[in-house]
């Protein structure tokens, strides 16, 4: 009998590249990609279930067990640092996080930094590394909009294209760190379902190659 393996993935453009790649490897759902509210779908013949949730939940779905592996941001596992194995990076999806502030801005360090982001511990971690008192603001969008109020000094965000800081007068300070997708299981399933897990991210591999 074929093993299943439940692989859950972000909605969204990244989810979908992802779903591709599943299927360029030989992994495919049929309807997985079609315009409807269905959530799951199965393929009995190549032991696959695909299941579409929200990016941020793909990790508490894979620590679990709800997902034996799933497809998530480098940017997600460095903020929750969820228990799971990270198998592969996908080399998609990538940008960068950065550190961003009005034009020409200078850091004054005789005072607190006010860093505005959706990554609080991220931000902490960096600014901890640096020695430098920051106050953490915790947004959950238009980030770019609170040094343009004065509500922060600076905002730790992802930056793809840097179209938007350019459109409001921003600019890049520093990156932190360099993001893409990366393949992750759960502990246990890789454990138990370790020759099924192996045969996807192996192929995964190979058709990412290609690409």
């Amino acid at each position: 009998m074929t093993q299943t393996i439940n692989i859950a993935l972000p909605k969204g453009r990244l989810g979908e590249k992802a779903c591709t790649l599943l299927r360029d490897a030989g992994f495919d759902c049929p309807g997985a990609m079609e315009d409807s509210r269905r959530l799951v779908f199965e393929n009995p013949e190549n032991g696959v279930r695909l299941f579409w949730v929200k990016p941020s939940d793909v990790a508490i779905y894979v620590e679990r067990g709800a997902a034996d592996l799933g497809v998530i941001g480098k940017d997600i596992l460095l903020e929750y640092t969820p228990d799971v194995y990270e198998l592969a990076d996908l080399k998609m999806g990538r940008c960068r996080m950065c550190v961003a502030g009005p034009r020409g801005y200078r850091d004054d360090v005789a005072r607190t930094l006010r860093v505005a982001t959706k990554f609080p511990n991220i931000a902490r971690r960096h600014y901890d590394a640096l020695g430098r008192p920051i106050e953490i603001i915790k947004l959950n969008g238009s980030i770019e909009l609170a040094p343009i109020l004065g509500l922060s000094d600076v905002i730790v965000d992802i930056v793809e294209t840097g179209t938007t800081l350019r459109e409001n007068d921003l600019e890049v300070l520093d990156t932190i760190v360099d993001i893409s997708a990366r393949l992750i299981a759960n502990r246990a399933g890789y454990k138990f379902k370790h020759e099924k897990i192996c045969e996807i991210a192996d192929g995964l591999a190979a058709v990412g190659k290609k690409v």
